[in-house]
């Protein structure tokens, strides 16, 4: 089975955490989900340089890696996915989704209101705790 490596930002602003929701997929059980954003890694990239870049490129967003957070391991049907999540910092909410089709910031007690992928629900249980 196919595996990914993935970063992904917990990206927080006034006590509120970036949520973003993937549009159609060929794989049902990941189309219109919430997710942390983030991507793959390019060759000789660090994983703090990746999520910068991806944060860059999918919300034309300039953001701070401020630690790591959590490691998730997801088998899918399809692959395999291992994500490495960042606890994340901006000094300006504004955004443009370029891959996403809606956002919100939350609260960390409104996070289980969302349908999540499945890779993201570990990291937005130990947000909650």
């Amino acid at each position: 089975m196919k595996s990914i490596e993935v970063v992904a930002a917990i990206i927080i602003y006034n006590d509120k955490i970036l949520c973003v929701q993937r549009g159609t997929n060929k794989l049902d059980y990941i189309s219109h989900k919430y997710e942390f954003p983030g991507g793959k890694m390019e060759i000789g990239e660090t994983r703090e340089e990746a999520i910068k870049r991806e944060i860059f490129e999918e919300l034309k967003m300039e953001i701070k890696v401020k630690e790591d957070f959590i490691t998730v391991n997801h088998h899918y049907p399809d692959f395999i996915l291992t994500m490495h999540s960042f606890i994340c910092l901006c000094d300006n909410p504004d955004l443009t989704l370029t891959e996403h089709v809606d956002f919100k910031w939350l609260n960390k007690d409104e996070l289980m209101n969302l349908d999540w992928a499945a890779a993201d629900i570990p990291i937005v249980k130990k947000l909650m705790n």
